[in-house]
C-alpha cells in the first residue's frame, strides 16, 4: 500500500480544494482526515485510498453509494475526486465515536442500543429503498455524535451493492466482516435487505447480552455456528421485554424470508418498550398511540444514580475515619459525583479511592489490603462502573435498620455473580463500619499479613453476620428470577423479607423506621413489579 504519511502534511491543497488539518483515523484500506474545504469553509471527513487492487474500485463504489442517499442517518458524502495516487472522498464531518468503541467503554445500555439499532435500520431502509444494500453493517460502521441526544449515523457504503453496479467480488468471494454476516450469504447467495437485517439483528444481540452470539470460538467453526443460528437471546437476557427479544430472535431467522422489513423492525423495537398508555387516553386516541418512539435522551435516572451513587460512596469513605478536613471532605464527595457524571468509571475509582488516606492514617497494612481490594473490585465491575459502588448503600442503611432493601437498590446490576458479590458486600461493609466507629483497631506496626488475619477473626467470630451476607447475596441474585417466573414473584420475596425485618424489629438489630421503610419499599417494588407483568 502507499504511504500516506508525506500526503497530506504538506501545505498543498488536496484537489485544490482540501487543507489537511489532523488524521482522524486509518486502517487496512486508507485513512481519514480533518480537513477545511477553503471553497465552503466547511469541516469534511477527508477520506484518502490508494489506488491500488480493489481499495480504489471500491472507495469510488462508496463514493457513488453515498451520494445517492439523503438521509439524516446516513454521513453525506460532499465531494469525490482523485489523482495519480490516490481517491479522495470529502465526507461530512461529525464528531463522535463508533458504537463500537462505546460498547468496550459500556457506555451503551438497553434503551441506548434499541434507538441505536432502531436508527439503523432507518438508514438501511432509505438505502434499500434506493436500491443499495449495505453489505457490512457492523459496530464500527456506526458512528454516534457527540451529543446529549442518541445519534447514530452508518457509514462505510464500500461493499454496497446496488443496482446498475458491477461486482466487486469473484464467485465465491463473501465481502464484509465474518461475524456479521447472514448464512445465506456463506452458502453463496447474493446479499439482500434482509442480510442488512440479520447483521442489524447480531449487533442487537450482542449490545443486550453483553457478547457477541458468535465469538469465544475456533474461527473454522464461526461459519457453522452462523449456518446453525444464534441462541435465543432469552437465554441471556430473559428480564426484557418479551416483544423485544422476539424482534431480535426474528430478525436472526436463518431463513431471510421470515426477516422483518428494516421499517417494521425499526418500529417493532420502538414500540417493545414503549410505556403503556392511560387507558382513558388509549380509547380517545387509539390510533396515534400504536407505535411511540423512545426519547433520544436517555432517562434522568440513568445518569442520577451512578452520580448519586459514586457522591454517598465517597462520602461513606471519607467520614469513616477521621483524617480529610470537612472542605476537602466535601471536595471528594463532589469529585466522585462529577467524576460519574463524566464518566461512570472516572467516579467509580475516585469513590474507591476515598478511604484510602484515612485507612493509612490508622494503620499502613489496612490501608494495602484495602488497595488490593479496591483494583480488583474496580478490574471486576469495569463493564458495569455506573452501578460498581452500590453495596455501600449498605453502610446508609443499616443505621436505620433497612438493611432488608439492600437487595432492591442492587437490581441495575445484569450480573448475577456482582449481585451476589455486592449484596454480601453491602453487609460485610456495614458490619465493618459500625465496628470501626472512629478505630480500626489496628495497630500502625501491624503487617499486611497480621491485618489480614485479624480481620478474618472478626469475620469468623460472627456467624450472624456472615449468615445475613449470604442471605442478601442469595435473595438479591433470586430477586429478577422471582419476578420472571411469577407476576407475584416479587411479592412472595418482599414479604418474607418484610416478616425478617419485623421479627428483628425494635427490640433487635433493628428500628421502627427501618420497619416502617423496609415493607414500603417492598410493597412498592411489588406492585411494580405487578403492574408490569399485566
Amino acid at each position: 500500500m502507499s504511504s500516506l504519511a508525506h500526503v497530506l502534511p504538506t501545505r498543498e491543497l488536496v484537489l485544490d480544494r482540501y487543507r489537511a488539518v489532523r488524521p482522524l483515523g486509518s486502517g487496512g484500506n486508507g485513512s481519514v482526515w480533518l480537513a477545511r474545504d477553503e471553497q465552503t469553509g466547511l469541516d469534511v471527513a477527508l477520506k484518502i485510498v490508494p489506488r491500488e487492487g480493489k481499495a480504489a474500485a471500491r472507495a469510488e463504489r462508496e463514493a457513488l453509494a453515498a451520494r445517492r442517499l439523503r438521509h439524516r442517518r446516513c454521513v453525506r458524502a460532499y465531494d469525490v475526486g482523485h489523482d495519480h495516487g490516490h481517491v479522495y472522498i470529502a465526507y461530512e464531518y461529525v464528531p463522535g465515536r463508533t458504537l463500537r468503541e462505546a460498547l468496550r467503554a459500556g457506555d451503551v445500555g438497553d434503551l441506548e442500543a434499541v434507538e441505536i439499532g432502531a436508527q439503523v435500520l432507518e438508514a438501511l431502509a432509505h438505502a434499500h429503498r434506493t436500491g443499495i444494500v449495505h453489505r457490512d453493517v457492523k459496530p464500527s460502521n456506526i458512528l454516534l455524535e457527540h451529543s446529549d441526544e442518541i445519534a447514530a449515523k452508518l457509514l462505510d457504503f464500500g461493499l454496497a451493492q446496488f443496482d446498475g453496479a458491477d461486482t466487486l467480488t469473484a464467485v465465491g468471494d463473501v465481502p464484509g466482516t465474518l461475524a456479521y454476516i447472514a448464512p445465506e450469504r456463506l452458502g453463496g447467495d447474493e446479499a439482500t435487505p434482509a442480510s442488512d437485517v440479520w447483521a442489524v439483528g447480531v449487533l442487537l444481540w450482542e449490545a443486550l447480552a453483553g457478547q457477541h452470539p458468535f465469538w469465544g470460538m475456533p474461527l473454522q467453526e464461526v461459519a457453522l455456528a452462523i449456518e446453525r443460528g444464534a441462541e435465543p437471546l432469552a437465554t441471556h437476557r430473559s428480564d426484557l421485554p418479551r416483544r423485544l427479544l422476539t424482534a431480535v430472535d426474528r430478525a436472526l431467522s436463518p431463513d431471510p424470508a421470515a426477516r422483518p422489513h428494516a421499517t417494521t423492525l425499526g418500529a417493532e423495537l420502538r414500540a417493545a418498550f414503549r410505556q403503556p398508555e392511560p387507558r382513558r387516553v388509549a380509547r380517545v386516541a387509539k390510533s396515534q398511540t400504536a407505535i411511540r418512539p423512545l426519547p433520544l435522551v436517555r432517562k434522568p435516572l440513568t445518569r442520577i444514580v451512578p452520580v448519586a451513587a459514586a457522591g454517598a460512596a465517597a462520602a461513606v469513605g471519607v467520614t469513616l475515619l477521621p483524617f480529610w478536613p470537612p472542605a476537602l471532605a466535601l471536595a471528594i464527595v463532589v469529585a466522585a459525583g462529577a467524576g460519574a457524571a463524566l464518566h461512570p468509571r472516572l467516579g467509580l475509582a475516585i469513590a474507591l479511592a476515598a478511604p484510602i488516606f484515612p485507612l493509612g492514617n490508622e494503620a499502613r497494612s489496612a490501608a494495602l489490603l484495602y488497595v488490593g481490594f479496591a483494583v480488583a473490585w474496580l478490574a471486576l465491575t469495569w463493564r458495569e462502573a455506573r452501578f460498581g459502588v452500590l453495596f455501600f448503600a449498605g453502610p446508609l442503611l443499616a443505621p436505620l435498620g433497612a438493611l432488608a432493601l439492600v437487595p432492591l437498590m442492587l437490581q441495575p446490576l445484569r450480573s448475577p455473580f456482582l449481585q451476589a458479590a455486592q449484596g454480601a458486600l453491602a453487609v460485610l461493609a456495614a458490619t465493618f463500619a459500625a465496628s470501626v466507629a472512629g478505630d480500626t483497631g489496628l495497630a500502625p506496626a501491624d503487617t499486611v499479613t497480621e491485618a489480614a488475619l485479624a480481620l478474618w477473626s472478626a469475620l469468623a467470630a460472627q456467624p450472624a453476620m456472615l449468615a445475613t451476607a449470604l442471605a442478601a447475596a442469595l435473595v438479591t441474585t433470586l430477586l429478577p428470577l422471582a419476578r420472571r417466573r411469577h407476576r407475584y414473584g416479587i411479592a412472595t420475596v418482599g414479604v418474607v423479607v418484610s416478616a425478617g425485618a419485623v421479627v428483628i424489629g425494635p427490640g433487635g438489630t433493628g428500628t421502627v423506621l427501618g420497619v416502617l421503610l423496609t415493607c414500603t419499599c417492598w410493597g412498592i417494588a411489588a406492585l411494580l413489579a405487578a403492574g408490569s407483568r399485566r
